[in-house]
Order: C-alpha cells, then structure tokens, then sequence
C-alpha cells in the first residue's frame, strides 16, 4: 500500500535518477503531468504498464485513481516535474492518500533551478559576492504569505531564482529595484532548461520584460538574477577557500605563498 512520487526532472528524461528510472520501469501504473514531463521518459515504462496523463485531473480524482490501483496490488508511480519538494503540490496528495491508509516514498529529482544555472554556466553562491540563493516566486493569482514578499525577500541582495514568474516580470523588477537593486542587474532567463528547444536569454532588470517578450517567453522560464549571474564572472577574482593553497583544513595543510 505505497504510492511511489518521483521527481522526473527538468525535461532530459538522461536526468531522472537512477533510482527514479527503476521505480518508473517497474510501475504497473505510471501517472505524469503530461503538460510537462518529456514524454520520452514516461516510454521507459514496460509495456504493459498503464499510462495515466493527469493534466487534465483535479486532486480527488488523480487520489482516487492511485488509491485504487494501489489497492488492486498495483505498483503506482506518480511523476512530478523538476523536485517534488518545490511547487510540486505532493503534500494535498499525501494528506488525502494517508486518510485511505496509503504510504508515500519521494524519490527527489533534478530541480529545474539547477538545471537552468548549469544551462547558463553559473556558479550561484559566488564567494566573496553572495552566499544565499532564495528560491520564489512573484505573486500573481497565488498570493505569497506577508512575511515572504518579493520587495523584502530581495532586501538581501542575494542570488534570486524565480519560479513561475514568466508573465509577471514587470512586478518583480518593480520589487527588486524598490528593494534597491540597480537596472543593470544581471538576469539569465533559461526557458525549457535542458530540453532540446531551451533557450538562454541574458539581460539586466531594466530590459527584462521587453526581451521576455521579444523572444515570446511566457511560460516554462526560470529566471535568474543577481550579480552571480554576471556572464563575465569568469574575468573576475572571485576565489573559495576550499582550493586556496594558504588554507588549513581537514584534509589538507596550507602552505605559505
């Protein structure tokens, strides 16, 4: 009686886990948010095994359907995008399939924050610069709580990766300048980070939403600010101290320069 999440990552179906992949290979019912996990890897299922697209479900009746495929001795796997543990919506779930008696394991993914920094070739805790990423979103029809708004979580001018926020650019760059980040702010938008149609745009805040809007992204975009994602960081002398010669640690002694 076990209901198996997977996270299926950002769209290469190569980055599922290893983990991930098995349970998936060996579900009898394979249940996906069809609007956005690559459907190559969903064809990695067996054959036989039952393929539910849930796009197009509301919670009680996706619930009801694992619950009565778990019941009937099935081995049911649900497939999340990107994590489950970020805006993945697991936890409506697993409260309604614990009223029926079911138990849940998580397999975590590859968030598609993290495929967008590598997409861009961006370190996004830079020494010396930032050490703090906040992940978030701009507040549009879901509000955000009062303590977790965009205008004060940015008072830390630290790296920012928003979720969701494709068509409220014109709000977050308000925030984010009323917050006192300046319009040259470096940005990577990464749409569809790591499916063959990803594209990369680099911009600052002051031309954010005219060149969202000259290359038609609307949706599926992470969007990346702060001065981490500077694209000639590389030509500056940012170093860690984990690679310093000078530095002592449990592994290694320094030596003198």
């Amino acid at each position: 009686m076990k209901l198996y999440i997977i996270g299926a990552g950002p769209g290469d179906p190569d980055l599922i886990t290893v983990k991930g992949l098995q349970h998936l290979q060996e579900a009898d019912v394979v249940l996906y948010a069809d609007s956005l996990v690559n459907e190559d890897l969903i064809a990695k299922a067996k054959p036989s095994a039952e393929i539910l697209k849930t796009a197009g479900m509301h919670l009680e009746e996706m619930v009801d359907v694992m619950a009565e495929r778990i019941q009937q001795g099935k081995k049911v796997v649900r497939v999340h995008t990107g994590d489950p543990a970020v805006y993945g919506a697991i936890m409506e779930q697993i409260v309604l399939l614990r009223k029926k008696g079911i138990e849940v394991e998580i397999v975590p993914g590859v968030s598609s924050v993290f495929a967008a920094a590598a997409a861009a070739q961006a370190e996004l805790t830079i020494p010396d610069l930032t050490q703090t990423v906040i992940l978030t979103r701009a507040e549009g029809r879901t509000p955000v709580p009062e303590f977790e708004k965009l205008a004060d979580l940015a008072k830390h001018h630290c790296t920012i990766a928003l979720f969701l926020s494709a068509t409220l650019t014109k709000k977050l760059v308000k925030e984010l300048t009323g917050a006192g980040w300046s319009m040259d702010t470096p940005v990577a938008v990464v749409y569809k980070a790591s499916w063959p149609d990803q594209k990369i745009v680099r911009t600052t805040l002051e031309r954010l939403d005219e060149d969202m809007r000259t290359n038609g992204i609307r949706k599926q975009a992470m969007i990346l600010a702060g001065w981490a994602l500077d694209e000639n960081i590389h030509e500056q002398d940012y170093r860690s101290k984990l690679y310093d010669k000078t530095f002592t640690h449990g592994f290694r002694r320094g030596v003198e320069s």
